[in-house]
């Protein structure tokens, strides 16, 4: 369409534009973070005249703009360039053709149109910028004095800082970020819809979650997928509670003391999220009430209240497990040698009972794998348990699930999985 956004219409019909729905998704972006920020639109700056003295120092400097962009540019695209684009006063859509004349004294230049002259301000809207030229001419309007970009736009960043300190200003400080990647380690595309959206890992998880995996390490690329979802949960919980007995030097060096202003939650956990993730599975909960009850069952002395994070983390678990886990879930089919060792497993639960400690029942879980051919490689053993159990190469610690989930309950759990495969 050649247009500018905020003259597009918004297919989803609810914004005067598609650039107003846009910048509304940023506002609530924002919002749900908390930020502190005063949103200015550029399409209105631009019209209000409130971009225009910077505009005239653009027009005044046009040479030495053109002297900074055109060797970054092919030797066609040299013969066309130019810093201001034209809107077209019977199309409404921006034109990228090329300058005739400037006329200084009078804000205006003077555009060959495709062989018709063209004559247009540079002020109030009536033309824009080129990005790069645009981005060095808000630094100078706003006096913007920080500036983060991705490591894509490094090579764009170094130009504006030649245009504005060719204005008369110092150009922001600048932190590169690095970029996002999948799950083999490609660049996130829109267009391919690989890697997971904001929206959707707010739908899975906390805003705090997602915070302090956006924390750590913005220099290093990060993979960003849905199954990285419940470890970057279960990281965010686990400093939740390090910061319990952490000194003041050692909750500097904490991410979740910084992700909460340094008012940290000390509410007790209850489990990690990975392990939700297989209560609920086991447990056929599809819902908060039925999951909490089914907690109560064997954690008698917890109230709801007194566990907000749990009891948003069980809405978050039933929600993740659906879209994500339940249809990606692969059981594995034990050889006999296998499924000698599975069923040894229950025998041996047959000496174990709910009143064991967790470490106790990790013993024995040992001691079937140890007698049953995984004496050298107890991971492969639990590799087993878990595959034929959850459907998934990892699960969680053995002892604590058992000792939470029953142990009576836990054989028929194994049962059931060895009748159906």
């Amino acid at each position: 369409m050649h247009k500018p956004l905020t003259n597009v219409p918004d297919p989803f019909g609810k914004f005067n534009s598609f650039g107003e729905h846009n910048n509304e998704m940023l506002k609530n972006f924002l919002n749900k973070f908390g930020f502190k920020y005063s949103f200015k639109s550029s399409t209105e700056l631009y019209k209000s005249g409130q971009f225009n003295e910077t505009l005239k120092l653009i027009l005044n400097n046009y040479q030495g703009i053109m002297d900074i962009i055109l060797p970054t540019l092919g030797k066609e695209r040299q013969q066309t360039y130019s810093p201001f684009l034209p809107i077209c006063p019977e199309t409404g859509a921006v034109l990228e053709i090329p300058i005739k004349e400037i006329d200084e004294k009078n804000s205006k230049v003077i555009f060959d149109n495709n062989g018709k002259t063209l004559e247009k301000s540079i002020l109030d809207g009536n033309c824009k910028l080129q990005w790069k030229v645009d981005w060095a001419m808000r630094w100078y309007a706003l006096d913007v004095d920080f500036e983060m970009y991705g490591k894509d736009l490094i090579e764009s960043a170094i130009l504006s800082t030649k245009i504005i300190r060719l204005l008369g200003k110092q150009n922001p400080s600048g932190f590169a970020y690095e970029l996002f990647l999948d799950e083999k380690g490609e660049k996130i595309s829109k267009s391919k819809g690989n890697g997971i959206t904001i929206d959707e890992w707010l739908d899975y998880a906390s805003p705090e979650s997602l915070s302090l995996f956006m924390y750590q390490n913005p220099k290093r690329a990060k993979k960003l997928y849905k199954e990285i979802v419940p470890k970057a949960v279960d990281e965010y919980l686990e400093n939740l509670e390090k910061g319990k007995n952490q000194n003041e030097l050692q909750l500097l060096m904490n991410p979740a003391w910084h992700v909460h202003d340094s008012n940290m939650p000390s509410e007790n956990p209850i489990m990690t999220f990975s392990m939700l993730l297989n209560l609920v599975e086991t447990s056929n909960a599809d819902t908060k009430e039925l999951l909490w009850k089914f907690v109560k069952k064997y954690k008698t002395n917890i109230e709801e209240k007194n566990h907000p994070i749990f009891d948003n983390l069980i809405n978050y678990a039933i929600k993740y497990f659906n879209d994500v886990i339940k249809i990606n879930k692969k059981y594995k089919k034990p050889n006999e040698t296998e499924k000698k060792a599975i069923e040894a497993l229950i025998h041996i639960l047959d000496n174990c009972n709910d009143d064991m400690k967790p470490e106790d029942i990790q013993t024995q879980i040992y001691t079937a794998g140890k007698e049953n051919g995984y004496k050298e490689n107890l991971r492969d053993w639990f590799k087993l348990i878990y595959e034929v159990v959850f459907g998934d190469e990892n699960g969680p610690r053995m002892g604590f699930f058992i000792s939470f989930f029953g142990v009576q309950e836990t054989k028929q759990l194994i049962k059931s999985k060895l009748d159906n495969v």
